[in-house]
């Protein structure tokens, strides 16, 4: 038995689907399968009651879940804190980010944390929240900057940053780019381009929700999962699409934003930090009180 069966095995007692619990492990079921089988041998004990419909756990299998997780929160705080006090080892931060944050919040706030650690060796991951939040439950990240989940890991902290507000981007010669601002009055029939909730829940809901706000039903021309494929075909014509404010940064040739009069009757995006409980990394305790002694700076113009 190693600590790597053991995580695989909290995730998908946690999950209790092969599936799903293979996806946020990066892995295939049949892997995750082999992994649990041999950790049941190992302990020669049925952790699991499977059937072609269902997973559930046995009461030995809910006993071990619990042990399990504090033994994965123990050996993760004695290798951080036995990479703290090994002088040749050089730190590594790993930050894993969703697109707006790394292209908003990171810039500024890693900034302050490499005045305080200019030696600190930082490693980003840029990806959507459902793929971060596997890795740093599985230790590959040590804190994320994402979209908060529905149902949060026992295992994980998770603090509020801000709600990002969100702009209209619309094609460069549209008949809107003259306005300072505009109102859903100014768009409301116009095909709308936006992602599937499945994939982009928050942004998806907050589409939905500004237009219900204003009384209205988008117009739906097409779904696309990112960001940039959205602002493509935006650019093409094909439609408008709101996203975070902080897309005005990116260069998206034929591409104009436009400010939303409306939106403070929205809810915008909400952001995110999320590292382990009892997490003794200095230079996660480090970036997470810049964080909080900038919090105003850094969120401005989110």
């Amino acid at each position: 038995m190693d600590i790597n069966q053991l995580r695989c095995f909290v995730v998908l007692g946690d999950e209790l689907h092969f599936g799903r619990a293979a996806r946020k492990l990066e892995m295939m079921p049949a892997s995750l399968s082999r992994f649990i089988k041999l950790l049941e041998d190992d302990l020669a004990i049925r952790l699991l009651n499977r059937s072609t419909r269902n997973v559930s756990l046995t009461p030995e299998g809910a006993e071990f879940l619990n042990e399990a997780k504090v033994v994965i929160a123990d050996f993760d705080a004695l290798r951080l804190r036995f990479r703290k006090h090994t002088p040749s080892h050089k730190r590594t931060l790993r930050i894993g980010a969703i697109d707006s944050a790394a292209r908003g919040l990171l810039p500024e706030l890693l900034n302050l944390f490499v005045q305080q650690y200019p030696d600190a060796d930082i490693h980003i991951t840029e990806d959507k929240s459902y793929s971060l939040i596997p890795r740093l439950i599985s230790g590959w990240l040590d804190i994320v900057f994402v979209r908060p989940p529905e149902h949060v890991n026992a295992m994980l902290t998770t603090r509020f940053i801000a709600n990002e507000s969100c702009v209209l981007a619309v094609p460069a010669h549209h008949r809107l780019v003259s306005y300072d601002e505009v109102s859903i009055d100014d768009f409301f029939n116009e095909p709308v381009i936006m992602p599937e909730r499945r994939t982009r829940p928050h942004s998806h809901d907050l589409t939905m929700n500004f237009f219900k706000a204003g009384g209205r039903s988008p117009v739906i021309a097409q779904y696309a999962e990112e960001k940039q494929t959205i602002l493509s075909l935006v650019a093409a014509g094909l439609g408008i699409a709101l996203v975070p404010s902080s897309y005005k940064n990116m260069n998206a040739d034929g591409v104009k934003y436009l400010d939303l009069s409306s939106m403070e009757h929205v809810e915008g995006l909400p952001l995110s930090v999320m590292w382990h409980q009892g997490n003794n990394n200095i230079h996660v305790s480090s970036l997470l009180d810049i964080l909080s002694d900038n919090i105003e700076e850094l969120t401005y113009n989110l």
